[in-house]
């Protein structure tokens, strides 16, 4: 009996841990580029009371012996870089990526973060940057004597310059993708960095190779679906709920015990 405490008390600890990764996503539900969480389980050590196959006389085997589990655990919380839907904005410094791809950011420190999020803007100095003023890799810089900027599908920026009204090429936006995205570690602020679990970056223009399309004036949502979310939530709450009324039997069953004992 002492065994089923410690053993819901495991599950709660679980469903604890779901409930929290769920209210994350739930949060995040408006924030542009975000990918929600998903918590994976695995089952703990078993006690083996009675091996499979143990021999039960000279001819016969034990068909199916006798474990019993210790409870669970949280083994991972993975991202999920399913597409969000893009939302149109009309401002001209908006960006979706429609397919895959991350956009490079420059840090403060001059190290590099990736993000989905693009909705730029513009420094003191016109360089496109995110909205923490962290700067876009490869850099671009808008001049002020330019109108109509325009950013292809395939990245290439361009503007019409205001006193001889010609076309002009102000720089090129490059994406990065990963061999494997859910093993980027998330920073805040919509950004991720590259570890050995990621493998390193393969760099390209959209369009091409395995890279998606830009989509100008237009951002992309969080992937989040409330209603899954919720059913989530109602699941996790009601798996905690069974585990604290299995503790409570089990506190029952060993005060039963205790009267008998007197």
């Amino acid at each position: 009996m002492i065994r089923g405490l410690y053993t819901a008390a495991t599950g709660m600890n679980s469903q604890q841990n779901q409930i929290d990764v769920t209210s994350n996503n739930i949060a995040n539900v408006n924030t542009l580029g975000f990918k929600k969480d998903r918590a994976e389980f695995q089952d703990l050590m078993y006690e083996t009371l009675n091996y499979t196959a143990g021999q039960t006389s000279e001819t016969t085997r034990n068909p199916t012996g006798i474990d019993v589990g210790m409870g669970v655990r949280v083994s991972g919380i993975q991202k999920s870089f399913l597409q969000g839907d893009l939302k149109q904005t009309s401002n001209p410094l908006d960006v979706a990526i429609e397919g895959n791809g991350f956009f490079r950011i420059t840090m403060p420190d001059g190290e590099t973060a990736y993000t989905r999020s693009g909705a730029f803007k513009l420094d003191d100095e016109g360089a496109i940057v995110n909205s923490n003023g962290y700067r876009l890799d490869p850099e671009i810089v808008i001049p002020d004597n330019v109108i109509k900027l325009t950013i292809g599908k395939d990245g290439v920026v361009t503007a019409t310059d205001k006193a001889t009204e010609t076309i002009v090429t102000l720089g090129q936006i490059t994406l990065s993708d990963f061999i494997n995205p859910a093993g980027l570690a998330p920073i805040g602020e919509s950004l991720f960095k590259e570890t050995e679990a990621s493998g390193a970056p393969v760099e390209g223009n959209p369009t091409e190779n395995q890279f998606g399309n830009l989509r100008q004036g237009m951002v992309e949502l969080s992937n989040v679906k409330l209603v899954n979310e919720m059913v989530d939530l109602i699941t996790a709450q009601r798996a905690y709920e069974a585990n604290s009324k299995a503790i409570t039997t089990t506190d029952d069953m060993l005060d039963i015990v205790n009267r008998l004992k007197r």
